[in-house]
């Protein structure tokens, strides 16, 4: 017997993992200021990650690695922009402070997945923009304008 459904368990996961980008980007920054260079600090993180990552990989699926010489370049892209993030993150943050940092990167994220979402785009499962959902997108919005009067 499930103590949680399915979606429940999804929830909790990526709340979970909400709640580490802030943390990410607190002791990230940190990091980038102690060594004097956002790009050491990120590099130290992704040495970090890909060892966490290649580590869950040979736990769990080793063979599915040779699967990624077939699967289409473009796929690819996400390294790029998870590098973007964290090196954008971890120069950003101790000058605008980690809160306003990831306030806008939320931000952000909402108003991309929301038009992902609505067009079904890079493969997503659709989900049209309803008002309901671009009301609390705005209020978001509103909130991070809020933040930056205080």
């Amino acid at each position: 017997m499930d103590i949680f459904p399915e979606t429940t368990r999804y929830a909790l996961v990526m709340l979970a993992a909400g709640i580490g980008i802030p943390v990410l980007a607190a002791l990230n920054a940190q990091l980038g200021t102690r060594l004097g260079s956002p790009a050491a600090a990120a590099t130290c993180l992704f040495v970090v990650a890909f060892l966490s990552a290649a580590t869950v990989l040979l736990l769990t699926n080793p063979q599915a690695i040779t699967a990624a010489t077939s699967a289409p370049k473009h796929l690819f892209l996400a390294g790029t922009l998870v590098a973007f993030y964290i090196l954008t993150i971890t120069w950003a943050a101790p000058k605008f402070g980690v809160g306003n940092a990831v306030f806008f990167v939320l931000l952000g994220q909402m108003i991309s997945a929301a038009a992902i979402d609505h067009y079904g785009l890079l493969g997503a499962r659709i989900s049209p923009l309803s008002l309901t959902r671009a009301s609390g997108i705005a209020l978001m919005a509103l909130g991070v304008l809020l933040t930056q009067r205080v």
